[in-house]
């Protein structure tokens, strides 16, 4: 790694095809908003010789946020792959967004990726989310590294940081996170701040001056020695620790010197399997530099550290009908396999894959086979086509740089696949496969939508259609209680770019409109009602008359109808009409306009006309004597409610509680999940929990996460009944 004696900057360039998974690492970066993760894929970029000292591509746009929402809301808003090369080995960098709005594209980033670089800023520490996702590539054994950024502010303590970080990942050893350099101080200011100038390498004593804005490497001074004796020996224990070589721990302890190169390869070895997590420091390039300070050292991790694809277990394949299928891993020339983990719309080229291949090769202009299923309940329809590819390119920036081909453990952008959505298989179209789709974050933030006029009710469809083929994170509902459009997603700033997408992609202007949840109504007792249709205006008139008795049903019980009819008073063929009626009327509701439930009604009486009686007039008189049953009668309005959970850091749980109390929510029970964590499991009121979402990110400072199902319909509290009988007044 960097600390390797006469370490060198590597082979400059930019990314081209790769001709052997061994050659290719997948490397996605993941921290907080602000934490400075682009910054450092564009320092690293750099420092490749992949983009001009200005740290841009050609058109002047930067390497990864080059989107125009992103340019606005100065902040990522999407996955970024940004691909260099270094000492022969191409690295794909994914930069991941920070917000956690925009989790949907970090575990995209995840899925691509074979490892992870943890982006944390020495200014603001580390946040829960971040714990969060460290967790989950705990879980699933993915290899990580930390990289400490924002050195140059004012209260930075690279030191303490490193403690945080031990802290926050390190569990049960803390020993498995630790740097493996020191930063190196330049002359102090005025203001007392001593400016980190370069890098003190733990195991090889070096130090690695970037103060000129290019990395020279230089011996320590005697004096300088002592300072970092207690670092290198803590360091030298915890890569012991993780040796393979179980008499190493023995011999050091003994006294014996250990060879720098058995260091080296056990530090790289205790990387790749995921069970050491060494700590490096990086900042972008002084004015009319090349590199920035500790870029080669990232790059040196990255490439000697850090597994290759034949590393990384494939998700599970199967064929389209669900028979498991064995692969071998990661093997060129074994049956293709890919999975599309991004989709974007080019208003020059049109939807853009990207696409990382599991298996096989991919080239261009050949037929592949499509398969998209399990995501029918976001509006995604299940699909099995077969499609042509268009050209595979290389994302930098705007710019799509052309690929010959892409081999199994390589990432590419592929275009012109019209039917494909993000998380599709792509496959031999004489051997269609499904790779098991990677775990999605469940939008619960509701958004309704309606067109601003004529034109943009007839794109809507369409372009709400794209956008969650774009985005599997948000779901398309067509409410048919509301007879809303309904966009869910999230969180705010995920709605903003979702609207702001559908206006400058899509050309389609909405309005927000109040969210509706799918309110109910009964009878809270026993009532009567007599219909009566009699008109006589010439020719045939109409002539029906029903009684009826309705009583309240045990919740989930719909509408029953029942005929107690005796003696003909309504002929046998009627009855189905006077059903019919008041079905009818119970869907349009018998009080303020909301579907009737969990009543039966009886047929005890009516009258009919030998002439004049009809199917419509016992139709009618059925809903007429529905609607004078209600008169005189008490009306429940039920509302839905919701079984919620809500997974929390036991920091938060009183204020979780309260919180569910005061949304008229019952807490059922909590339950300690792991170490630090409560589940609270209670039932809310649907109408109390539109903006959950966005309030408990708040409230728990965006370490909890929850999930809601529907539970039943019950009774609304009279006061809240009666103002939203008030609203919908208002609204008619």
């Amino acid at each position: 790694m960097g600390d390797k004696a006469n370490a060198h900057p590597g082979a400059a360039g930019r990314a081209t095809a790769a001709d052997h998974p061994a050659s290719v690492r997948n490397v996605v970066l993941v921290g907080h908003s602000g934490s400075g993760k682009t910054t450092l894929v564009e320092a690293l970029a750099l420092t490749a010789g992949a983009v001009n000292r200005a740290g841009r591509v050609e058109d002047g746009g930067t390497v990864s946020d080059y989107d125009e929402i992103e340019h606005r809301q100065q902040r990522s808003v999407q996955l970024s792959l940004v691909p260099v090369d270094w000492d022969g080995i191409k690295v794909n960098l994914l930069d991941t967004p920070g917000y956690a709005d925009f989790v949907g594209e970090l575990r995209a980033g995840l899925r691509a990726a074979d490892a992870a670089l943890f982006v944390v800023s020495a200014s603001d520490g580390v946040d829960g989310s971040t714990r969060m996702v460290w967790e989950e590539c705990a879980a699933v054994g993915m290899p990580r590294a930390i990289v400490v950024t924002h050195l140059e502010a004012a209260r930075a303590d690279f030191e303490e940081m490193t403690r945080v970080c031990a802290e926050a990942f390190g569990g049960d050893d803390p020993d498995a996170v630790l740097p493996l350099y020191l930063p190196l101080h330049g002359p102090q200011a005025p203001d007392g701040h001593a400016p980190v100038t370069g890098l003190t390498g733990l195991l090889s004593q070096k130090l690695f001056d970037y103060s000129s804005g290019e990395r020279k490497e230089s011996e320590p001074g005697a004096d300088q020695l002592p300072g970092i004796e207690e670092a290198r020996n803590r360091l030298i224990e915890g890569i012991i620790s993780e040796s393979e070589d179980e008499t190493l721990m023995d011999r050091y302890l003994g006294g014996e010197e250990i060879d720098f190169k058995t260091l080296v390869d056990d530090l790289e070895r205790a990387v790749a399997r995921g069970t050491f997590f060494p700590v490096l420091a990086a900042a972008p390039a002084s004015d009319g530099g090349r590199q920035g300070l500790g870029t080669v050292e990232v790059l040196e991790l990255v490439t000697r550290g850090f597994p290759t694809p034949l590393e990384h277990e494939a998700p599970q394949v199967t064929t389209v009908d669900g028979r498991p299928r064995k692969l071998p891993p990661c093997d060129p020339n074994g049956p293709l396999v890919a999975e599309v983990v991004k989709t974007s719309s080019d208003p020059y080229v049109g939807r853009v894959s990207l696409v990382r291949v599991f298996s096989g090769t991919l080239r261009p202009d050949e037929t592949v086979h499509v398969s998209g299923h399990g995501l029918a309940d976001r509006g995604h329809e299940d699909h099995d086509v077969d499609e042509k590819i268009g050209a595979l390119s290389a994302p930098f920036g705007k710019q799509q740089r052309a690929l010959t081909h892409c081999i199994a453990g390589d990432l590419a952008c592929v275009a012109k696949l019209s039917r494909a959505e993000t998380g599709d298989t792509l496959s031999a179209k004489d051997d269609p496969l499904l790779m098991e789709p990677w775990q999605m974050p469940d939008p619960l933030l509701p958004l309704a939508i309606q067109a601003h006029s004529k034109p943009d009710e007839d794109k809507l469809s369409q372009g709400l259609s794209r956008l969650v083929a774009e985005d599997p994170t948000m779901r398309l509902e067509q409410n048919q209680d509301t007879h809303q459009v309904v966009l869910w997603c999230l969180g705010e700033a995920h709605a903003d770019v979702a609207l702001e997408r559908l206006r400058s992609r899509y050309g389609v202007q909405v309005d927000v409109v109040p969210h509706k949840v799918s309110l109910r109504e009964t009878f809270a007792g026993r009532s009567a009602g007599r219909g009566r249709h009699v008109k006589q205006s010439g020719g045939h008139g109409q002539y029906a008359i029903c009684e009826i008795e309705v009583e309240p049903l045990p919740g989930g019980s719909g509408i029953e109808f029942v005929d107690k009819v005796v003696g003909g008073a309504v002929p046998r063929q009627f009855i189905p009409s006077v059903e019919k009626g008041v079905r009818a009327q119970a869907a349009r509701g018998v009080a303020a306009g909301y579907p009737l439930i969990d009543v039966r009604v009886t047929l005890l009486d009516g009258k009919a006309h030998s002439v004049d009686s009809s199917d419509a007039a016992f139709q009618t008189a059925g809903a007429l004597a529905l609607r004078e049953a209600a008169v005189d009668a008490k009306i429940h309005l039920l509302e839905p409610v919701a079984e919620v959970t809500v997974l929390v850091g036991d920091d938060y749980v009183g204020a979780v509680m309260s919180d569910l109390s005061g949304r008229r929510g019952r807490v059922l029970g909590t339950e300690q999940v792991g170490s630090g964590r409560t589940l609270v499991r209670a039932e809310v009121p649907e109408i109390e929990i539109g903006r959950y979402a966005v309030d408990l990110r708040s409230l728990s400072h965006g370490t909890a996460r929850f999930n809601r199902s529907y539970a039943r319909h019950e009774p609304m509290p009279p006061q809240v009944a009666e103002r939203v009988r008030e609203e919908t007044r208002d609204a008619s």
